[in-house]
Parts: structure tokens; C-alpha cells; sequence
């Protein structure tokens, strides 16, 4: 038998060189799998064989039981691809360095996103982009993983070009999942072939201009977290048949399908570049390890909590480990002057809500042993936590005591993983949560913490110059939705709505979502707006439109 690799003579039935040690088995170079001498395509892709491959003496007649080292071999992966749309004409309309330049912007975004959600770029062919996801090894969810991935990509693609002066730019994706050979040490061949990568190439190219199409398979694994929309049936090249694809329209829950809301959810409109902020925050506090702030303001309903729910989905779908922690401070009530940070300790160890004592204590014992080193350590801050959850009297008489043991506790957090500490409704904050949070960001600013804080405008009453001359304060005040964003907002809550009564809802909602998506709710609730076949038309009489009982409390309080 003739070594392929270095041309040696080898005895029949080896199975490897005894020159170089290359594999002597033939295997298609496309796709890995085997085939007969004589053979001019392969059997499994179709791929025209070498003719030097064809002439070479076959392998021993038994099949191989035991193969330390292969080729290839055949994986379950996924696969995206990704490429410019009407990049051609811009090229051809731009200076040759500025095409450079954009193009590098473009593949650095591209690999930076990719490698977030735990891809691994294979390949960049002139402005289209192939990654994969199952290689080295599978992931359970590297489908929904390289669609979330895809989402951001194609998001990522119009907001860059807007900040490099080509606002038509858009990219487009599309995402298959399936088996394909890998090639392991291939070298500068492509590491994943066959017919699932140049299928999803062609998927790519059927997808409209910022959308992300995929296909049944990469749907049925990924719809949990996921909603789609029936893209049509497409001809491809090469497939004999139509294939019917699905367009990713936005991720609506956790990593999974968790925590995916029951009921009537609106769209996320308006609110693009403050989730840009929001996770530019957030990377740029692991790769600088400083601690930051990120101040949210806004008018109630106006879209606060939203932002951080979908803030939030974009974290949990990231491949990297983040610690997540949310609590809520509330308007009434005794000993709740920590509350938000009571809830984020108690979530952090796994006490759920009237949990006898005894076994809370002990879940918060190997919370502590599990983040804090020393056994000095734990001793100091196991008690200080306790007094914080409610399982000890005061064990300090210095609150500055008590603040330095739960900085402590979540710097030793934020030294294993990046940290988030997400605080609601700071606008009811005791002084004593706000003075914690002014402590924290002064004492732990070298450290992976990003705090990100929900207030109401007036949190600046009680506390004017909240985070003021603080280092890494990002303050972000959120303004009423534009009649566009509204009217985008309705049209996907309740399509089909009539232009008259859209224009009454918007025009009572004066840009506050809230107001807008109640109000629905209300006519859904009172049968008053029916739905038909993916539509929505009006029965009965709309003579005025009442407020919606939800709304009438929190219409008082600003009123108050």
C-alpha cells in the first residue's frame, strides 16, 4: 500500500504508515466517509475522488474495529453562515482602505459575537462568515446558542454600519443543524465539510436583508426560547425538493425555554441602543475589571424593567458563566431597608422564601464555603450575612462593619465570575441600600461587579446627585417611545389592529408602553377585541375607552 502523505511503501492490511504514521484508510476528502478503489464520486456527498486517491491499492478487506486516531468522523453540529448584503456595490462606491477597514470592523464583530455564544469561526470567505457549533464537543443547546448568536450578529452588522456612515448596512444569516464530517487536524483545509455546510451557505442566501433564517431541524431545537416565523418554502441549489425554512424573530425567554412568559407579551421596540449600552457595559467591565454603574431612569411603564428582562435573556444566553443577582426594593413594610439586597443573598444561596431556619442557615454555610477561602474569612462574614437574611440579630454596631462583609462576600463572587447586581424600584430605597451601593462601587472598584440600578425620577428628590462623580457612572434616562416605536409595538402585540383605534390607544398612551399594552389586555379581557386567524378586529361598541383598572393605581401615585 502507497502512503498517501509521504509516498512510502507499506505492507497490505496496515493500517497507518510505518514511515510517517499517516493513516492509510481512504476516505472521501469532502465529507471522510470511506469508499472502494474504482470509485469516481463518493458515495455519501457526491464529491468527485482524487484520481491519485482512485489508483491507490485498497485498504485490507475487514472493516477497522479500533481506530485510535481518524481523519474525520461524523458530528452532530450546527452551522452558521453569515454574509453583507449588497457589499459588492459598496466596495465598488468606497475608497479601497475604507472597504479594509469596514470589512476588519465586520469580522472582528463577527468573532468577537461568535466566540460570546461559544462558536468557533471557521472561516471568512470575502464578506460572508461560517461558524460552528459542536466542535470540539457538543453542547445540548448549541442550536439555540448559534440562533442567538445570528440575532446579534445581524444587529450588531446595522448598528456599525450607522456609526461608520453606511446606514443600508445589513447582514443576513442563516442557521442549519445536522451531522457533517469534521476534520480534526486537517490543517488548512475546512475543519467541518459535507453537504449540511454548503446547505446552510444557501440558506443564507434565500434570507431577506437582517433576518436570520433556519432550518426545521435548528427550529424544532431551538423554539422553547425562540419564535419564529413560517419563512416559505425555498429552492436550493442542488436540492432536489423546496425546503421549507423559519425566520428567528427575537429570543423570548432564558437559555432553555425558562422563565418564558405565559401571557401576552409585547415586541421590544425603541430600545436598541440602551441594550447596546447595557452590554457594552457589561463586557467592558470583564475586560477592564473595574466596577461600574449604570443609573436607569424613567417614568413608570415606561419600559425600565423590559430593558433589563431582555438585558438579562442576553446574559443567560451567553456561553460564559455570569453571576446574576436582582432584588427589589419596596415601598412598605418593616426591616426592609435591605431588602434588594436581601433577596440577591438569598438567591445567591438557594433560600426560598419561609424557609425553616435551620436549613437556611446551613444553605447559607456552604454558600460561604463555596465562595470565601479562609476559614477566618468565613467566620467574619457568615454572621454579617445571616444578620442581612434574617437568620441573626445585629452582629455589628457599625453599619460600616456590616457594609464591608457583604462587599467582601461579593467581591469574592465577582473573583471567580463576572458579577451583575440589578437593583428595581431604587427610587424606594432606604439611605442605608443607597449609601451600600456608593460604599460598594468606592471600595470594589477594581473588581468584575456591574451594578445597574431602576429608579423613577424621583430617586433625584431624595438623593440629588445620585452616582454623581462616581467613577464608571453611565446615567440613562429613558424617554417615552417615538408614535413609530408605538405604533411598531401594537402592530406586534395585536396584529391587524384597526388604524383608528391604534391611533386612540397611542394617542392615551403618550409614548408609555405600559399604558398602551393594559389597555389592550383590558379590551382582550372584556372580549371587545377578538382574534381571527392571526388577526384582531373589534366587537361591540368602543365609544370611550375606560383606564384600565391595573393602571388606575399607579395613574394616582404620580399624580400624588
Amino acid at each position: 500500500m502507497t502512503c498517501a502523505a509521504c509516498g512510502a511503501d507499506n505492507r497490505a492490511g496496515l493500517r497507518f504508515c510505518v514511515k510517517c504514521g499517516a493513516s492509510l484508510a481512504q476516505a472521501c476528502p469532502s465529507c471522510g466517509a470511506s469508499y472502494t478503489t474504482g470509485d469516481a464520486f463518493c458515495g455519501e456527498c457526491g464529491a468527485r475522488l482524487a484520481a491519485a486517491a482512485i489508483s491507490r491499492p485498497t485498504a485490507a478487506a475487514e472493516p477497522l474495529l479500533a481506530e485510535p486516531q481518524r481523519v474525520a468522523e461524523r458530528r452532530h453540529v450546527t452551522v452558521l453562515f453569515a454574509d453583507l448584503v449588497g457589499f459588492t456595490p459598496l466596495s465598488e462606491q468606497r475608497d479601497a482602505e475604507d472597504v479594509r477597514d469596514l470589512l476588519s470592523r465586520y469580522f472582528d464583530t463577527a468573532r468577537t459575537i461568535i466566540a460570546r455564544y461559544g462558536g468557533t469561526v471557521e472561516k471568512f470567505i470575502g464578506d460572508a462568515v461560517m461558524a460552528v457549533w459542536g466542535v470540539p464537543t457538543v453542547q445540548e443547546n448549541d442550536a439555540e446558542l448559534a440562533v442567538r448568536a445570528a440575532l446579534e450578529l445581524v444587529d450588531a452588522v446595522s448598528a456599525f454600519g450607522e456609526d461608520a456612515g453606511v446606514p443600508g448596512l445589513r447582514a443576513r444569516a442563516g442557521v442549519l443543524t445536522g451531522e457533517a464530517a469534521v476534520n480534526f487536524g486537517a490543517g488548512s483545509e475546512a475543519m467541518v465539510v459535507g453537504d449540511l455546510v454548503n446547505t446552510a451557505s444557501r440558506v443564507q442566501s434565500v434570507a431577506k436583508a437582517g433576518a436570520v433564517y433556519v432550518g426545521d431541524a435548528t427550529r424544532q431545537a431551538t423554539e422553547a426560547a425562540i419564535v419564529y416565523e413560517d419563512a416559505g418554502s425555498h429552492e436550493l441549489k442542488g436540492k432536489p425538493e423546496p425546503e421549507r425554512l423559519w425566520c428567528a424573530l427575537r429570543v423570548v425567554a432564558a437559555r432553555g425555554g425558562a422563565m418564558r412568559p405565559t401571557g401576552l407579551e409585547p415586541p421590544f421596540v425603541g430600545r436598541a441602543r440602551e441594550l447596546r449600552l447595557l452590554k457594552e457595559s457589561l463586557h467592558a467591565t470583564e475586560e477592564e475589571g473595574k466596577a461600574r454603574l449604570l443609573s436607569v431612569v424613567g417614568l413608570a411603564g415606561v419600559g425600565k424593567s423590559r430593558l433589563a428582562w431582555e438585558f438579562f435573556k442576553y446574559v443567560d444566553g451567553l456561553s460564559e458563566s455570569i453571576w446574576w443577582h436582582r432584588g427589589r426594593c419596596l415601598a412598605y413594610g418593616e426591616g426592609v431597608a435591605y431588602w434588594a439586597l436581601n433577596e440577591m443573598v438569598r438567591m445567591r444561596a438557594g433560600i426560598i422564601e419561609n424557609e425553616p431556619p435551620e436549613t437556611a442557615r446551613e444553605k447559607l454555610r456552604r454558600t460561604v464555603e463555596k465562595f470565601v477561602a479562609t476559614p477566618e474569612e468565613r467566620n467574619w462574614v457568615e454572621p454579617r450575612l445571616a444578620h442581612l437574611v434574617g437568620l441573626e440579630e445585629r452582629t455589628a454596631s457599625d453599619s460600616r462593619d456590616l457594609y464591608a462583609a457583604w462587599r467582601f462576600f461579593f467581591e469574592c463572587l465577582a473573583a471567580q465570575q463576572l458579577t451583575v447586581l440589578v437593583f428595581e424600584d431604587l427610587q424606594w430605597a432606604d439611605s442605608g441600600l443607597l449609601d451600600f451601593i456608593e460604599y460598594l462601587l468606592e471600595w470594589s472598584r477594581n473588581s468584575q461587579i456591574l451594578v445597574i440600578t431602576l429608579a423613577r425620577p424621583e430617586l433625584a428628590e431624595r438623593r440629588p446627585g445620585w452616582g454623581i462623580g462616581k467613577r464608571g457612572l453611565t446615567s440613562l434616562y429613558l424617554e417615552p417611545l417615538a408614535p413609530e416605536a408605538m405604533a411598531q409595538l401594537l402592530d406586534g402585540l395585536v396584529p391587524g389592529l384597526p388604524d383608528d383605534l391604534s391611533a386612540r390607544i397611542r394617542e392615551r398612551a403618550a409614548g408609555v408602553p405600559l399604558y398602551a399594552v393594559e389597555t389592550v389586555r383590558m379590551l382582550l379581557d372584556r372580549g371587545l377585541l377578538v382574534e381571527s386567524n392571526g388577526t384582531y378586529h373589534v366587537e361591540g361598541s368602543l365609544q370611550s375607552l375606560e383606564v384600565p383598572e391595573t393602571l388606575h393605581a399607579l395613574i394616582a401615585a404620580r399624580l400624588d
